[in-house]
């Protein structure tokens, strides 16, 4: 790809990319219109992509005025075509399956078809959106037809990389996830089984925080746009390598470089990984602002020697001891991959600690400091409790030591996870479960008394408020979850805090839910009064959700004459795991999904859900009987409603 400076790149005459989209009232007029009445230049011309970041021909008043409409002179399509003054082609609106309405609606820049709006099902509305021509190559696919892409069918990746930065711009959890590979992708891939596993991790993580770190983030503002991609060439994972069945292409460490205020900035996406038509990335990006280059990180399957080739290494502003322990991390990380004995796994998690380590001191950029900091209590973390490094609570505790105070952010964050890590630790076989459990909620407390005002403190005290719960002590839970709402306002902490005590709070209240399912349609709570309601939260990754769905199969059964309905409600991270499970196993009721998951859709804020399975119930006049039932002890509660 030929790399230009933002200098060198020129806006085409008269044209623009459109602040806004929406199915207006002329994309409806057009959709219904019988092709026989053919629409003035100023009604054809006034219709917009669905898809806002395209960047097509606009006439000012004047050229509009002297545009002209004229039929589709095609074999086997009607419609029209609008033209400016000297016969260049703007607009081609077409019937293509001879219903007498249009189902396709193109768009053209200099003459060239660069956008389209495609509706598939000839239902007049759309439901594919194709960049073409000098914008580029995607392709999404949006199931339920509500002006959102769900997924790509096909994505280079260089326009992988300017979605991540509209993403992380647009604080856009949903238009991220689609980016990230899925378990089904790694399926299809044929990688090994722990390669899969470690992917689908980082994968499903990054959904998870990505609301988070986009807030937090300040590299990447609402005005960024970007610019171009930059990454050495693509190499081969050659089948056989680690149980991994077929070829896989992937790029390592590939950046975005963006624009921002008259600023340059870069991401650093990191892997990418080429799925049929599709290219996917595995983990969250980095940034760095105002010049600055990001370093290079160690791969996932290798490293290419250098982002962009020698000149952008060599002026990348990485020093030659920083790089050179960068390679030495590639090195360990490729021996952890190929590791089996437990000795040789700690002590490659040791020296990569100790590289780490010596990373932060050898940087001088406070933001890429804080970020190998935050990698290695990350990495140290997992590792930890994975069982895989038994050192690592020592090495933990020296990290958060060595923060000291003067770095609030990053000291809060480190001795948050050292909290989550020795909890896990001290989870042994022979453990005291109480004692464990009293000091992991006397160190939460702790915790919160020292940061009360940071991210963390919110997490900790929605922790506090649930094992409250869990001894029934609701008032207490009340007042955490009330407490964590008002002093965190605007976060998604506060509003699932606000969720759980509206939860709490509703028993003998008429409640409301509502969303779409997961085939697109709206759905409200209130659409069944008059009959009992079951409402399941549940994911594919929650074995003891999948044994409650069997026990309301036969619920849903025994109580058809009472009228019985279950929602159930699917939080996992993407759309295509629960629609893979749903189509393997017979769940006979709705399916409600929200893109972010447990930790950040609505759907899971609606009542605070933080843990799994989480199941309510509902009585014939919409109020809640029980907020947090056990599936076995429906039968009993039922009993009670249907008498």
């Amino acid at each position: 790809m030929l790399d230009l400076p933002p200098s060198a790149l020129l806006t085409p005459r008269n044209s623009r990319v459109l602040p806004t989209a929406a199915l207006t009232f002329i994309f409806a007029f057009f959709a219904s219109l019988s092709v026989a009445a053919t629409p003035s230049a100023e009604t054809a011309l006034g219709l917009k992509p669905i898809q806002t970041d395209v960047e097509y021909e606009i006439p000012d008043a004047a050229a509009a005025a002297k545009c002209t409409v004229n039929d589709i002179d095609h074999p086997e399509w009607s419609g029209w075509e609008v033209h400016a003054a000297d016969g260049t082609m703007l607009r081609r609106f077409a019937d293509t399956n001879g219903d007498n309405k249009v189902d396709l609606w193109c768009y053209f820049n200099f003459g060239v078809e660069v956008y389209r709006d495609v509706d598939k099902d000839f239902n007049t509305k759309a439901d594919q959106y194709r960049w073409l021509g000098t914008e580029g190559t995607r392709w999404g696919e949006d199931e339920n037809e509500d002006g959102r892409i769900d997924r790509w069918v096909q994505i280079s990746a260089e326009e992988v990389t300017a979605e991540v930065v509209s993403a992380m711009r647009d604080r856009d959890p949903a238009r991220f996830a689609r980016l990230l590979v899925s378990e089904s992708d790694l399926k299809s891939l044929g990688l090994g089984a722990e390669t899969s596993r470690r992917l689908a991790t980082k994968a499903d993580r990054a959904a998870s925080e990505f609301t988070d770190f986009a807030k937090r983030q300040q590299a990447v503002s609402r005005s960024a746009k970007w610019v171009q991609f930059a990454a050495a060439t693509p190499g081969v994972v050659p089948a056989g390598i680690d149980g991994s069945t077929k070829d896989v292409i992937v790029y390592e460490n590939a950046v975005a470089m963006f624009e921002d205020g008259g600023k340059n900035g870069q991401i650093l996406v990191g892997t990418i990984i080429k799925v049929g038509d599709r290219w996917k990335i595995v983990d969250l990006p980095s940034a760095a602002a105002d010049g600055d280059a990001v370093a290079q990180s160690a791969g996932n399957f290798f490293t290419p020697g250098g982002i962009g080739g020698a000149s952008a290494a060599a002026g990348s502003g990485v020093s030659s001891q920083a790089q050179e322990l960068v390679t030495q991390l590639e090195e360990v990380d490729q021996k952890l991959a190929e590791a089996g004995d437990p000795k040789d796994v700690s002590s490659l998690h040791e020296a990569r600690a100790q590289l780490v380590a010596r990373l932060i001191k050898s940087t001088d950029d406070p933001g890429e400091r804080d970020a190998w900091t935050r990698q290695l209590i990350d990495t140290v973390s997992a590792a930890t409790q994975s069982g895989a490094y038994p050192d690592g609570l020592v090495r933990l505790k020296a990290i958060a030591r060595s923060l000291g105070e003067e770095n609030e952010p990053l000291r809060s964050y480190a001795d948050y996870l050292l909290i989550g890590t020795e909890y896990a630790v001290r989870q042994t076989p022979d453990a005291d479960f109480a004692k464990v459990q009293e000091w992991y909620l006397e160190a939460l407390t702790d915790f919160v008394d020292q940061h009360p005002q940071m991210p963390e403190a919110a997490q900790a005290m929605l922790q506090l408020a649930l094992s409250k719960e869990f001894e029934d002590k609701e008032k207490e839970a009340l007042g955490y979850y009330k407490k964590v709402a008002v002093a965190f306002r605007g976060t998604e902490a506060a509003e699932k805090a606000a969720g759980a005590a509206r939860r709490l709070e509703s028993v003998g209240q008429v409640i409301e839910l509502q969303g779409l399912s997961i085939e697109g349609k709206a759905f409200k709570l209130s659409q069944l009064r008059g009959r009992p309601v079951v409402i399941h939260y549940w994911a594919t990754w929650c074995e003891p959700c999948k044994q409650d769905m069997k026990l309301l199969r036969g619920l849903q059964a025994r109580y058809a004459k009472a009228g019985l309905q279950v929602v159930g409600v699917n939080v996992d991270a993407t759309r295509e795991s629960a629609g893979q499970f749903l189509k393997q196993n017979s769940v006979p009721w709705i399916q409600l999904f929200d893109d972010g998951g447990l930790e950040s859709s609505d759907l899971a804020k609606a009542f605070g859900v933080q843990t799994l399975p989480t199941t309510m119930l509902v009585d014939q006049k919409g109020r809640m009987v029980r907020h947090n039932i056990r599936v076995d002890d429906l039968e009993s509660e039922l009993d009670k409603l249907t008498k």
